[in-house]
């Protein structure tokens, strides 16, 4: 079974293969993060050069389905946050 890759995995990652102490990888990860996601906040799309896009995509009220028991309930407009990979991401998993 595959595992998933956390932000301490990331943390550790960072400190084991650049040199940085866990604190330091730890406090440059959550500035990315909170960068990336101050530019989402307004509007702004994020791209990672060879990675990818983040952007943030507008979702209207619509008519949603209970599965289970067939009931319509409204679905509320929202925000949500889309990730596009860039070709060159693509093309390693081919």
């Amino acid at each position: 079974m595959k595992k998933t890759w956390t932000r301490n995995d990331i943390i550790e990652s960072i400190s084991e293969n650049v040199g940085l102490s866990l604190l330091e990888s730890s406090s440059m990860i959550e500035e990315i993060f909170e960068s990336i996601l101050n530019e989402l906040e307004k509007g702004n799309d994020v791209k990672i050069s060879s990675f990818g896009t983040f952007s943030v995509r507008h979702k209207k009220t619509r008519i949603g389905r209970n599965p289970k028991t067939g009931i319509e309930v409204p679905i509320k407009e929202r925000n949500v946050v889309t990730f596009s990979s860039s070709n060159i991401l693509k093309s390693n998993f081919k």
